[in-house]
């Protein structure tokens, strides 16, 4: 299925969550699985790996809050991981879902580690994709040089104003992060970079990404202990999210698998959609 035939067969709606309206997409047919996008990215970010599993699972795919046609509160205390968790929950109950899986890539993978922990009995099983996990995270981004070096961009979005170099050049750095960091060039042609252009092109759409960050400096308040079994991809040439954030993940995972693409970036689901949605598939339907 090529990305055109994807537009031409996806089911949008708006959901209200939380107070606020979630621009959501919904195709395929079977168990229901959630997929969660990350920064600086939007439901889009799932195309590649929407082909191949359409056929077996229903795909709830939003636009997380402040992105894309998603709605946008102002202020960075509206981008909380509680608010986040939540309207994860409220997507869960408006679509009355039994019990579905529950995948995140990036932020979207931190928002899912997060509601893994705060609502085990409300999914089947837990996929990360290239996220970090907090607890290990923040102790890394203390003591760990490399990762710290590899986490400057994040240091940058905390500063007061700090996020105004991401709209220089026609969003040079968005570009980069996404378009010149993966391995594979040819995975997203013109066409998906024009659809990536035209999302952060939305009204505070780039800003509100950013306050992710800033609203969540710590995740003080969870332990970090998972009760859901969980699979964890990462595409191990990521030059943001280090192959050091998979050390010690057991010690807060009962119940993990950790799958390594050596030759894939932070943007494995576009790199390797096939090898990704057939661990997906041999995972869930264990």
């Amino acid at each position: 299925m090529k990305t055109m035939e994807i537009l031409n067969n996806i089911e949008e709606k708006y959901i209200k969550v939380n107070n606020i309206n979630l621009h959501t997409i919904i195709i395929g047919k079977g168990r229901p699985l959630i997929l969660l996008h990350g920064f600086p990215d939007f439901w889009y970010g799932w195309k590649s790996v929407i082909p191949e599993l359409k056929d077996d699972y229903k795909l709830i795919i939003p636009d997380m809050r402040g992105y894309n046609l998603s709605d946008k509160p102002e202020g960075t205390k509206y981008y909380k991981i509680q608010y986040l968790i939540d309207d994860i929950k409220g997507l869960i109950e408006e679509l009355e879902l039994e019990k579905p899986s529950l995948a995140g890539h990036d932020w979207g993978g931190v928002v899912a580690w997060a509601f893994a922990e705060k609502y085990p009995e409300l999914i089947q099983k837990l996929i990360i994709l290239n996220a970090p996990h907090s607890k290990i995270f923040a102790s890394l981004l203390q003591t760990h040089k490399a990762q710290q070096n590899a986490s400057s961009y994040i240091f940058q979005f905390l500063k007061h104003g700090g996020e105004q170099f991401l709209f220089d050049d026609d969003y040079r750095w968005l570009k980069y992060a996404i378009f010149e960091s993966l391995e594979n060039k040819k995975a997203l042609n013109d066409f998906d970079r024009e659809q990536y252009i035209n999302a952060w092109s939305q009204p505070n759409a780039i800003i509100n990404g950013v306050n992710y960050y800033k609203a969540n400096p710590s995740f003080d308040e969870f332990t970090g202990i998972i009760n859901v079994p969980t699979l964890v991809i990462h595409g191990m040439k990521d030059t943001a999210l280090l192959p050091v954030i998979l050390e010690g993940l057991e010690n807060y995972v009962k119940d993990l698998i950790i799958l390594k693409i050596p030759n894939s970036s932070h943007w494995v689901m576009h790199e390797e959609p096939q090898l990704v949605s057939t661990k997906i598939m041999e995972f869930l339907g264990e």
